[in-house]
């Protein structure tokens, strides 16, 4: 079996303990492909469901996955594990939108402002 054809036995745990997306997976599987496939089995009765791939972020081994590498990149292996199954974290944290308002930034340059007067 070469080394990209290698299949990982993955199962994945969110926010309040529940397991989803439990499967066989090659190890050149890419983590966007992974969140893709989570989103699209994401139970709809949980009170935090991600809208996008990108409100997702997957945790192994206490490392944040990046979405453009494999599996095999970000060595997830089964080498040192019992029973061969691993079990990844899957948080929800939705992307922060930054508005900038007329307003808001009024109010900013009369903060930053400085002026003096010199007599």
């Amino acid at each position: 079996m070469a080394e990209g054809d290698e299949r990982l036995e993955l199962k994945f745990r969110i926010f309040d303990g529940t397991d989803i997306g439990h499967g066989s997976y090659s190890s050149s599987t890419t983590i966007a492909t992974l969140k893709q496939r989570l989103l699209s089995e994401w139970p709809q009765d949980k009170s935090v469901v991600p809208k996008s791939v990108n409100d997702m972020k997957l945790i192994h081994a206490g490392k944040v996955l990046e979405n453009g590498k494999t599996l095999a990149e970000s060595r997830v292996n089964v080498d040192d594990l019992p029973g061969g199954v691993i079990t990844m974290h899957v948080v929800v944290q939705p992307a922060v939108v930054k508005r900038k308002t007329d307003k808001n930034q009024s109010e900013k340059q009369k903060q930053g402002a400085c002026s003096c007067t010199v007599l």
